[in-house]
């Protein structure tokens, strides 16, 4: 087993590369303590679609069944469709994935029972001190294992928040990056009155075509142009484990996870009536501003699965999203599904005659950054450099340091694994925006 746990666990789950990192005794040894710390009669076990996933799933059951719990193997998902076994079953799950991570990589995403989280600070630091005190699996007897195919249910769970029969044809091009969206995309759309063409359905965990992490530019290059070549209404992009989407415009247009996230509340706020929706420290000042407009009360959290889970289980929130892709549904369990968001941006453009160029302007409204990544020696030293130099702005420690200088803000993260520091800004314009990029990248490199 690999002896460096504090590389592979990291704060919303296990990853690593293979086998160097994690490899199938660690699997079985997490599937023994993951099985302890959940204490329910049965485990739900899914995987993408990684050539490793195979051997680290076999394990990971020995080690489950090891324990007397039974398992109940979903085969190949997406996250968000083992998320949704998870709380329509009512078990605790596990998912091996490493998301947009290189084909050399794989990790385990775990939940509770109604597909509640299990992070650092709800269940994995308790798993991790488990599987370092060297305990083996041991039960009174063995487990058993099943199988269970929960495709069918999921697509017509998620075509339920399409909201409404659609009252136009749209044409779909979506680009699921040869990763789990190959599967679950189509079973989806066979039952919608819309054309879909799927780039890279083939589920190949090798990447051949392009990385299946849409929040990079250079991934949608595809997508973009296959919208153009088809005059396609909206581009999906997927990343690989399929719980992440990107939009892009019937012009080609990125749409970032920040108005994505706007319009679905704006979207779901008309649907379900006033309420709170949840929106990380990261998102548009746009976002908390469309959620008034429409009668909600934005709440603000950190940056994680876990604090959006938390809050919207705290406040009832209807809805929660990020600037990454992430979006959270009350009626969802709670939990985050790509494909949920664009039903409803599905539903928003088939009811109407506008374009999503034009749908989208009302809630387009700053120019930003996007996330600027910078290796520093001393990230808690530079944040603290950065915070002196503006001294006089409004400033929080919510999530690494806020600075809101009234037309422009910024927030700086240290990452959680590396010695990073991530940087995410936003002005009114895009000349302001760069400028204030350059101001502030200058003290974080100085």
């Amino acid at each position: 087993m690999p002896g460096d746990l504090d590389a592979v666990f990291k704060a919303y789950d296990i990853r690593g590369t293979v086998p160097d990192q994690l490899d199938a005794d660690l699997a079985r040894r997490v599937g023994g303590a993951f099985a302890r710390f959940a204490g329910a009669p049965m485990v739900l076990v899914a995987r993408d679609m990684r050539p490793s996933g195979t051997e680290l799933v076999a394990a990971f059951i020995d080690g489950v069944t090891a324990t007397g719990t039974d398992v109940v193997d979903l085969g190949l998902a997406s996250t968000d469709l083992m998320y949704y076994a998870a709380g329509s079953l009512d078990a605790p799950g596990a998912m091996f994935t490493a998301s947009h991570n290189p084909a050399k990589y794989n990790g385990i995403k775990l939940c509770l029972s109604g597909a509640r989280p299990v992070g650092v600070d709800s269940g994995l630091l308790e798993i991790k001190t488990a599987v370092a005190s060297g305990q083996e699996p041991t039960g009174a007897r063995r487990g058993t294992v099943s199988q269970r195919d929960v495709l069918e249910d999921y697509a017509t769970h998620v075509r339920s928040f399409l909201g409404t029969t659609p009252g136009r044809r749209l044409r779909v091009v979506a680009d699921t990056a040869n990763g789990m969206g190959g599967l679950v995309v189509p079973r989806v759309f066979a039952e919608l009155p819309f054309e879909l063409e799927v780039l890279y359905a083939e589920l190949d965990g090798t990447f051949p075509n392009h990385p299946a992490d849409p929040i990079q530019p250079e991934n949608l290059r595809d997508l973009q142009r296959r919208v153009l070549d088809t005059s396609a209404d909206i581009g999906l992009a997927f990343d690989g484990d399929a719980d992440r989407v990107f939009l892009v415009d019937e012009q080609a247009e990125p749409v970032s996870g920040s108005l994505t996230t706007a319009m679905v509340a704006a979207s779901m706020l008309d649907r379900y009536g006033p309420g709170p929706v949840i929106h990380n420290l990261i998102c548009s000042k746009a976002v908390p501003e469309v959620i008034r407009e429409h009668g909600g009360t934005p709440v603000r959290t950190r940056v994680g699965h876990s604090f959006i889970k938390a809050t919207m289980a705290e406040t009832g929130a209807v809805f929660g999203g990020e600037h990454s892709g992430h979006y959270y549904f009350r009626d969802n369990y709670r939990a985050d599904s790509g494909l949920i968001a664009s039903m409803v941006v599905l539903g928003m453009l088939t009811t109407g005659e506008q374009p999503l160029s034009a749908l989208r302007k009302p809630f387009d409204r700053y120019a930003d950054s996007g996330e600027i990544n910078t290796e520093v020696h001393d990230p808690a030293a530079v944040i603290e450099k950065v915070a002196a130099a503006f001294a006089g702005a409004e400033q929080d420690r919510l999530d690494g340091l806020t600075v809101d200088l009234g037309d422009w803000w910024f927030n700086l993260r240290p990452s959680n694994t590396e010695p990073l520091l991530r940087l995410n800004l936003e002005a009114a314009d895009r000349a302001a925006c760069e400028a204030h990029v350059n101001e502030v990248v200058a003290l974080v490199r100085s």
